[in-house]
């Protein structure tokens, strides 16, 4: 005979479990403020911002205009002393070589009447060649500049020696002249070589 359990033993139905797992509730996303709109710049503004940039744009023209400028300068100044002092080497030998002309000048005797034609032949050859020679010099901007007579001049005159000043002749006068300055295109080449009337009166 099966064995039927007492309703009364079994123990009470369990009541449905709950739910462990509940689903979060969804979260609604924040709603981004929107940035505040920036003023659109007035015309007044745009116009004062664009005479700025140009004011910029063209002070830093001006500035590389000036620094172009001071550069062609320098440069054609650099031209210039190359082209017009690269043969003073050259001019102080052909200078040299006036000078002795001029020696062997001044060591024939003084002209007179009388004198052998030979003589007065030489000494206007040479002078022709010294006149010819001169003048090319002075076509290629070498000049001389005779010191007798003159007032001492330390740009162009270097004083070899002084002497007393002879009667009717200012103290600082040029009374003797070794050699004679020479300039190139202007510039001094090489100083004369002088004797200077000193204080002090004729000896």
């Amino acid at each position: 005979m099966a064995d039927m359990s007492d309703p009364a033993e079994m123990p009470p139905a369990s009541p449905p479990a709950e739910q462990t797992n509940a689903q979060p509730e969804a979260v609604q996303p924040e709603t981004a403020q929107p940035e505040a709109a920036q003023p659109e710049p007035t015309p007044e503004e745009r116009i004062a911002a664009l005479e700025q940039e140009v004011a910029q744009l063209r002070d830093r023209w001006l500035r590389a205009e000036a620094e172009n400028q001071n550069l062609r300068a320098r440069a054609e100044r650099q031209v210039a002393d190359a082209r017009n002092y690269a043969i003073q080497k050259f001019a102080r030998d052909v200078v040299e070589a006036a000078e002795n002309l001029r020696r062997g000048l001044e060591a024939l005797p003084p002209a007179s009447e009388g004198e052998p034609e030979l003589l007065t032949k030489l000494r206007d050859g040479f002078e022709g060649v010294e006149r010819s020679f001169l003048s090319v010099l002075e076509r290629n901007g070498i000049e001389r500049k005779d010191a007798q007579g003159q007032p001492f001049d330390h740009e162009l005159h270097q004083a070899m020696a002084q002497q007393p000043a002879p009667e009717g002749v200012a103290p600082g006068t040029v009374i003797q002249q070794w050699t004679p300055a020479w300039t190139l295109n202007g510039r001094l080449l090489k100083p004369a070589m002088v004797v200077v009337a000193a204080e002090g009166g004729s000896a």
